[in-house]
This record gives structure tokens, C-alpha cells and sequence, in this order.
């Protein structure tokens, strides 16, 4: 395999299915599968979930919340979606472990870089919830952010689309996709794929990005394998 540690990043819509709201079973089932079959490959993979399929801060502050108020709300939505995926995990006779930005026990330990990488190399899946913990920050940020600090070989994305356009494909038939982009051309594109906060972060430690289509049943393994399914952004 090319990576022998990734930060893997999922939305949370994603976790809800065709249902577009709430958890879905089936897609939790199927996303666990594909990290406890990388993982005995011998892949470390450390996890990073959004919490758009339960409560979005941003679109918060829309309906009258306060930001501050609103992005709380969401940190503790990726934490019920991290503990969905951490159940998974087991159920399907894989080690998994919820670590939290903001102390929270018994629901996950406090995030701790050196507790976290000690797990991994125990072969434990590692879910990274809360965020970066702190407001105004998306859970992209906190990605880039724990990638950096786990050292991880690459941070893949994982979407519904099969990598990166210069257009939106679900909207635009004619949108054409990147096989490879610099972040410094997402940026000034202003690809909407992840913030700037987030690709500013990756690109100043050289930390590659692979964008692709989680939804397709093994396409996690190709990704780790180095396989190209998606869309490579890097200096």
C-alpha cells in the first residue's frame, strides 16, 4: 500500500444515506467495512466526521442562532456521528476509539496526539470528534488540523463525487475533473471541495489531499493503494 497512515475525512451527510438527514444503517455498515478492511491490510487510519446530516452551526446562525451557540451545537452533532461509527466498527468485530476536542468523558477520551498515535499502532481506528473544539472553525480545518498533528501520510476526503471539478458535477453535466491540482490553484479557483483555512494548513505542511467517491464499495482501498480513483491536490 502507498499509505501506511491516513486521516480519513467523511461529512456527515454522507452518514445519512438517500435519507439526507438522521444515520443510516446501511451506510454506516458500509463505511465501517471498508476502514476495518484497510486496516488489516495494515493502514492506521485516524478519523475526522462532520455532523451536516444532524446540525450545521453555519446554517445555524440563518435560522437565529448565535455562531458561537450554533457551532457548539455542531461539534457535539459530529460526536453522536463518531460514536454511530465507533458501534459499527465493533459490531463488525473491528477496535475502534472516540477521542473528543472538549472533555466529555465517558462519551470519548480527550483528544491527546501521543494517546491517539499510541493507538494506532495498536491498530485501533481512531475517531477525532468536536472538531477543532473551538467556533468558527469547520470540521475540514480540524481534518487538515489532526492530520498534521498525527502525522499521517495524506488526508483523503471522502465525498459522493469522484474528485475535484472546476464546477459543481451534481449541478453543472459539463463539469471537468482534476486528476491532480495545486492548493494554491484550488484556493484562487475557490474550489469549493474544503475551506482555505484547510487547504492553507495542508499546503504549509505538506500534507497531499485525495479527493474521491467514498460511496463506491472499495474505493477506500484503492485510495490508500494509491490507486488513481480521484483527484490529487498537493504543492
Amino acid at each position: 500500500m502507498k499509505y501506511s497512515r491516513i486521516l480519513l475525512k467523511l461529512s456527515g451527510e454522507s452518514l445519512a444515506g438517500e435519507e439526507n438527514h438522521g444515520l443510516s444503517d446501511v451506510m454506516l455498515e458500509e463505511y465501517a467495512s471498508q476502514i476495518i478492511e484497510v486496516g488489516k491490510k495494515g493502514c492506521q487510519v485516524a478519523i475526522v466526521v462532520g455532523g451536516g446530516n444532524i446540525f450545521r452551526g453555519l446554517s445555524g446562525t440563518r435560522s437565529g442562532y448565535d455562531r458561537v451557540k450554533g457551532d457548539q451545537m455542531g461539534m457535539l452533532a459530529t460526536v453522536i456521528n463518531s460514536l454511530a461509527l465507533e458501534s459499527a466498527i465493533t459490531k463488525l468485530g473491528g477496535k475502534a476509539k472516540v477521542f473528543t476536542s472538549v472533555r466529555m468523558e465517558p462519551v470519548g477520551e480527550f483528544y491527546n496526539r501521543d494517546k491517539v498515535v499510541a493507538c494506532l499502532n495498536d491498530n485501533i481506528v481512531c475517531i477525532l470528534s468536536g472538531g477543532t473544539g473551538n467556533p468558527f472553525f469547520t470540521t475540514d480545518t480540524a481534518s487538515a488540523l489532526r492530520a498534521v498533528e498525527i502525522g499521517a501520510d495524506v488526508l483523503l476526503k471522502g465525498t459522493r463525487v469522484d474528485g475535484v471539478y472546476n464546477t459543481d458535477p451534481e449541478k453543472d453535466k459539463t463539469a471537468v475533473r482534476f486528476e491532480r491540482i495545486s492548493f494554491d490553484e484550488a484556493i484562487d479557483r475557490q474550489l469549493k471541495v474544503m475551506d482555505s483555512t484547510a487547504f492553507t494548513m495542508c499546503r504549509e505542511n505538506n500534507m497531499p489531499v485525495v479527493v474521491f467517491n467514498m460511496n463506491v464499495r472499495g474505493n477506500l482501498m484503492k485510495a490508500v493503494s494509491g490507486d488513481n480513483i480521484g483527484t490529487l491536490v498537493c504543492n
